[in-house]
């Protein structure tokens, strides 16, 4: 008798918005780079929703949900998994503005860029946080690890700056 193998992850890519140009290569970017963090978690069987849109629609959202009247780079909305309902992680929504606009800043590719908030993002789904030193600490480490696994260099290696600076830099927007 043959054992079933659980399903994989389930990563649903939905494009909101025209800026993001090559759509293949931008799903299998964010596909790729979700695929890779969920290696170092138990998410067999589940599935998540990642929205690539512009700052528009990101600010509206972050007003609603987080009370804060401007775009950001990325939002994650986890769901409320009870026993019973389908096994959805959440919803990660990136703005396209802001990512292109700090990839450039920061002398990024925009892959990598993009990437790296996709994972960000995901690991925000998985109940990971970086609102004290402690947690923003075990949160860059996740993120370099899986990042490193991916090809892409540190993200937090910018013009001598930690990780907690520039994160604390992007949540006062």
């Amino acid at each position: 008798m043959k054992l079933a193998l659980p399903a994989k992850l389930k990563i649903d890519v939905l494009i909101d918005s025209d800026l993001w140009q090559e759509p293949a290569k931008i799903r299998s970017t964010v596909r790729r780079a979700v695929a890779e963090a969920a290696t170092t978690t138990s998410t067999t069987g589940t599935e998540l929703a990642i929205v690539l849109t512009d700052d528009s629609a990101v600010r509206q959202l972050n007003r609603l949900w987080r009370g804060i009247d401007a775009p950001t780079n990325v939002l994650s909305f986890p769901s409320k998994r009870t026993a019973d309902a389908p096994p959805h992680l959440g919803d990660v929504v990136l703005a396209y503005e802001t990512i292109a606009r700090e990839a450039k800043a920061e002398h990024k590719p925009f892959a990598h860029h993009l990437a790296h908030l996709a994972v960000h993002g995901f690991l925000h789904l998985l109940g990971h946080d970086h609102g004290r030193t402690a947690d923003a600490e075990t949160m860059e480490r996740a993120e370099r690890d899986i990042l490193r696994r991916l090809g892409i260099p540190d993200p937090y290696r910018h013009a001598g700056h930690s990780g907690k600076a520039v994160k604390a830099a992007r949540n006062k927007r």
